[in-house]
Parts: structure tokens; sequence; C-alpha cells
């Protein structure tokens, strides 16, 4: 106990002579230093067995720890120096803070990190229906808000040419921003992990596998996450398969009409049992379900759960996907009513809206903690060859 009340002490100054710290990662520094004498919570998520390879907590180790927490709460829910202990540890929120902080860091263009802080619910909503509205407004000047209804042809509202032209463009810059993104963040993460050690076939099927499976949202002890109160569930964790899976089945789909198109002629809208089609109905249900229980799950967190400030960045995320997957299914449903183009730019404007706050969204944290898996993944074994030649 007193070592501990000591290192407590001293963590307060800890990163003084480090000025390069933000307040956020000097509060994550102090508590990651206390688990790091106590260690109760070291077979909870990756981040612990990380954490007790560090004697220090240096910026690019805060970084990569913080987005290798995967939020469960369970260590949060195990901790005897957890509020109100005058120690106040709260790894799920000082992680989160951080986790924040690194995508605006990371951000590619720069200068475009700010949009992370007003990337929430309200502008989210706002620019889908802002963008919906104008694409009604749109097809309604040239004649085809009703033309569209005959054979439920989607190209009788927008050419097949003028959809690739405004998406296309929005596509590639949200992927190079993400990429660039993550590329930084994997430049400073990497010099911290062992030296930067390269990663290795085996490295990166551990990670691949860890984060396809969402492996550390199981609590550590494959009873799930603490959610609303001390009992565990695994609901995150099925939510989030649905919304991910759901989301590249969708994908899948879109990317295989793209082939149809190009390379066979076959124009859009398919009908079952077209491959186009049940991927992307599945993916659509997938995610209308996933999305549903991950907002109902959001709003149920615990309150010391995570960051509050990041909670309408959270929803609107959430919301829009929750938005594509609706509109979506609403189109296939009403393709052949007189309702078919509102329909379809009330999907596009969803979609739009996504594509265009994707970079500054937390669609990032895919990206964000899939490298730092693969770092994790990468450490592990650099680690474990350490200890056999020291034998």
């Amino acid at each position: 106990m007193q070592q501990l009340e000591t290192l407590a002490s001293d963590a307060q100054d800890l990163g003084s002579g480090m000025v390069v710290l933000a307040a956020s990662e000097a509060e994550a520094a102090r508590q990651l230093q206390i688990c790091n004498a106590c260690r109760y919570c070291e077979g909870f998520c990756a981040m612990f067995p990380a954490m007790t390879q560090r004697l220090m907590f240096e910026k690019a180790d805060i970084h990569y720890l913080a987005n290798l927490c995967h939020n469960c709460g369970a260590c949060l829910h195990a901790c005897q120096y957890a509020p109100p202990h005058e120690f106040a540890v709260n790894i799920p929120r000082a992680m989160a803070q951080v986790r924040g902080q690194t995508y605006k860091d990371y951000a590619w263009p720069p200068a475009l990190g700010r949009l992370y802080e007003r990337n929430g619910l309200v502008l989210a909503l706002a620019l889908a229906a802002g963008l919906a509205l104008f694409l009604v407004l749109a097809a309604a000047l040239t004649g085809s808000l009703w033309r569209g209804v005959v054979a439920g042809n989607f190209y009788n509202v927008f050419p097949h040419n003028l959809m690739v032209w405004l998406f296309a463009p929005v596509f590639i810059f949200a992927v190079l921003a993400l990429g660039m993104g993550t590329r930084g963040f994997l430049g400073r993460i990497g010099p911290a992990t062992l030296g930067g050690a390269p990663a290795t076939p085996p490295a990166m099927g551990e990670a691949t596998g860890a984060a396809l499976t969402l492996k550390y949202l199981d609590g550590g002890h494959g009873e799930g996450c603490n959610n609303e109160d001390d009992a565990f569930t695994l609901s995150r964790r099925r939510f989030h398969h649905l919304v991910f899976y759901g989301f590249m089945l969708c994908f899948a789909a879109t990317c295989l009409g793209t082939v149809y198109h190009y390379v066979f002629g076959w124009e859009a809208p398919y009908d079952l049992p077209s491959l186009p089609k049940m991927l992307g109905a599945a993916g659509g249900i997938g995610l209308l379900i996933g999305t549903a229980g991950l907002w109902r799950l959001q709003r149920r967190r615990h309150p010391l759960h995570g960051d509050p400030a990041q909670k309408p960045m959270d929803l609107g995320f959430i919301a829009l996907l929750f938005m594509i997957s609706a509109s979506g299914l609403a189109l296939w449903l009403g393709r052949d009513t007189p309702a078919m183009a509102l329909l379809l730019c009330l999907h596009l404007g969803a979609v739009m809206a996504l594509f265009l706050t994707m970079p500054y969204s937390k669609f990032a944290h895919g990206f964000f903690r899939s490298a730092a898996l693969l770092r994790f993944a990468v450490e592990k074994r650099g680690v474990g060859a350490s200890v056999e030649n020291t034998d």
C-alpha cells in the first residue's frame, strides 16, 4: 500500500520535464504507473500485458496503449483504486480521452483534425438531411423525381455516371485520409514497440484474427464486458460483430454490383436471388440490428465508462450507419412505388454524409485499434525471443 501511495504521488509529476504531454496523456501515465505496480488486471485486455513491459510511459507508449484498450469496463469494476478512492484510477475513461486525442493528432490533413471535436450527432443528422434535401431538389428540377418509378430504375433519377462522379472522389479521399492517419500512427508507435521490429506473417495473422473476432471484448475471461453495472454481458461484442460484418457485406454488395455493371454490363437494380442483393439484404439487416443494439447500450453505459465528451461523436456514427441500413432496406421494399425517388435521395444523402465524415468520425477507431493490435502481436514475439535468448 505504501509503495502504491508513493507511486501515485510520484506519478503526479510524471511528464513535468516532457512538455509534449497533453493533460489527458499525463493523467493516463499517472494511472498506468499505479496499475503497473498493482497488476491485478493483467489478465484482461491486451493493454495490460503490454503495459507490464514498460517502466515509464512516453507519449508514443501512451498512444499505443490507449488504442489497445477496448473499453470493456472490466478493469474499472475490478479495481480497488477506482473512484471514489483517492487514486481515482479509471483506465477506461483515461484511455478513451487519449484515444480521442490520437484521432486528432494523426488526422490527415493535420488541419482537419479538429473536425473530430465537431463530428457529433446533430452534425451527422443535419448533414445527412441537408444532402438528401439537395438531391431531392436536384431530382425535382430535372423532372426525374417521379420518372424513376418506371421499372424501379434508379438511373432514371440519377444517371450512373453522375453517381460515380459524386461518390468516388469522396470515397477515395476518405480512404486516403484514414490510410495516411493510420500510417502516421504506426510510424509513431513503431519505435515504442521493441525498437520498431518488423511485422511478420504470424504477427499479422494474430492481429487480424483479434480484430475480426473482437477478441478483447470478452473482458479477458470470456464472459463479456461490463456495461451498466457489475454484470458481464456479451451483447456489446455481438452488436459490434453485426455492425462490422453487416457493413462489410453491404460494401461487398456494392463492389460486386460495380463488377456486374462494368464487366458484364448488368445494370442495377438487382433482384433476388442475385448475389449482390443477397449480400446487401443480409448486410443491411445485420447493420440495422447491430446499430440499434449499440445505440441502446451506449445510452445505458455506466457513467464512468469512456469519455462523455466523445459520446455525441459515437452516437452520430451509429445514427448514420442506422440511417444507411434503414433507408437502403426501405428503398429495396419501395423501389416500385411512387416513393422510390424520395427514398433513393434519403439513402444517398446518408451514404454521402458517412463518406464525408468518415475520416474524422468514430470510424477511425477500427484502423487505429487494428494498428495497435499489430504492434502488440509483434511485441509479444519480440519479448518471447528475448527471453529465449537469455535462457
